[in-house]
């Protein structure tokens, strides 16, 4: 018995003395982590964290070098054990909040909150809790957030273009070029607010505030598929065709163009006049889907076939569409050419007929038609009884 308790009083007292003369040396853990080498200083750190678990700067250091290796639940439990410590540790707080982005979206928003409740002054706080709101769909409360961030720091570019893209969202235009000004005062071909510009004018219908930034993106060598689809709509809508053409080919030679480019590029040459080109990129546009979108592109084959009095090609468009997507309105159409153009009526009769059997009109213009093919079919049954 005397023989047991001795023994553990000497396990005490050389416990003691070892824990003592074993101190965490800082300046090694520095070296690891200025090395990159995480696992060491993982390895290291966890030798102390059995004798001293309650210590905030060994808990730092441990949970910052999980994370720094992409460990993250590893990294997570030890920021959990500082925030349960002190709960208004930033450091915790702010790692935390990251770790949780994305993927617990409640953790999230309550550290990113905490954070801006410690520290109401810093702008890049707001901004984090702003950028939560707009994840989860809380459009108000991200544009008040984002809005609080600008005005903290209104020359912090991050600051600037989350707040325009939250009044984007908004349709609050009015305030995008006094955002957008001073950035473009310092640096008129700053990308990131050129394409803010875009979007604003875009979605403003402001389309002719599109032009010039669009440019400019070009001018750079940019490849921004989005914005630079938005000019294309802009200068089509403005009808300004010959710089419609202009993206479309720079957006193709820059290898970005799909079949909606292809398109506009199509339908501006076909307002040109410029049919043969028009039919080309039709063509093209068909290479690359053959899709509910593709009705349109033989919309568009028929119509430039029929400018140019090419009539059987545009009727072999107009059935090939037909035979793809069953639109009652292309046998209205195909009636209507052989009727009116080539003076077929045998076939606008067969055409006419077939239309009326599978014709469900709905809009204007299918009821105009509809009504149309009845009078002319059944004014025709008149004249032959009257014979």
């Amino acid at each position: 018995m005397k023989k047991t308790v001795l023994i553990f009083l000497l396990f005490l007292f050389t416990n003691k003395l070892f824990s003592q003369s074993f101190s965490l040396d800082k300046n090694k853990v520095m070296d690891f982590f200025q090395q990159q080498q995480y696992d060491d200083a993982a390895d290291y750190l966890a030798a102390f964290y059995q004798s001293d678990s309650g210590n905030i700067q060994l808990l730092q250091y441990l949970g910052y070098a999980y994370y720094m290796n992409d460990k993250y639940d590893d990294a997570e439990k030890y920021f959990q054990k500082i925030f349960l410590l002190d709960s208004n540790n930033i450091t915790a707080i702010q790692y935390l909040a990251s770790i949780y982005k994305g993927k617990k979206g409640d953790e999230t928003l309550f550290f990113a909150n905490r954070l801006v409740r410690l520290r109401p002054a810093k702008a890049s706080y707001s901004r984090q809790l702003a950028e939560v709101f707009q994840k989860m769909g809380k459009k108000d409360s991200a544009l008040f957030y984002f809005n609080l961030a600008y005005q903290l720091s209104p020359g912090d570019a991050k600051n600037a273009l989350g707040l325009g893209w939250a009044l984007i969202d908004e349709k609050g235009f009015g305030r995008i070029d006094s955002i957008a000004k001073p950035f473009l005062a310092k640096d008129s071909m700053n990308i990131s607010f050129l394409k803010l510009l875009i979007a604003s004018a875009y979605d403003s219908k402001h389309y002719e505030n599109a032009i010039a930034p669009g440019e400019r993106l070009m001018q750079q060598g940019d490849i921004s598929i989005g914005s630079l689809t938005r000019v294309i709509h802009c200068c089509y809508n403005l009808k300004l065709y010959k710089e419609c053409i202009h993206v479309c080919d720079y957006m193709d030679s820059s290898e970005i163009a799909d079949e909606q480019v292809y398109y506009y590029e199509a339908m501006s040459k076909a307002k040109l006049k410029d049919y043969i080109n028009s039919n080309e990129l039709l063509r093209t546009c068909l290479s690359l889907a053959i899709s509910k979108k593709a009705e349109i592109y033989y919309y568009g084959l028929s119509e430039n076939y029929q400018a140019l009095k090419q009539l059987k090609k545009a009727l072999a468009d107009y059935d090939t569409a037909y035979y793809l997507f069953k639109s009652p309105m292309i046998l209205y159409y195909c009636g209507y050419i052989s009727e009116m153009s080539t003076h077929n009526k045998s076939m606008a009769k067969k055409y006419y007929q077939k239309y009326l059997r599978v014709a469900k009109p709905e809009t204007a213009e299918e009821k105009k038609a509809f009504a149309y093919v009845k009078e002319k079919l059944t004014g025709r049954k008149k004249e032959k009884a009257k014979k």
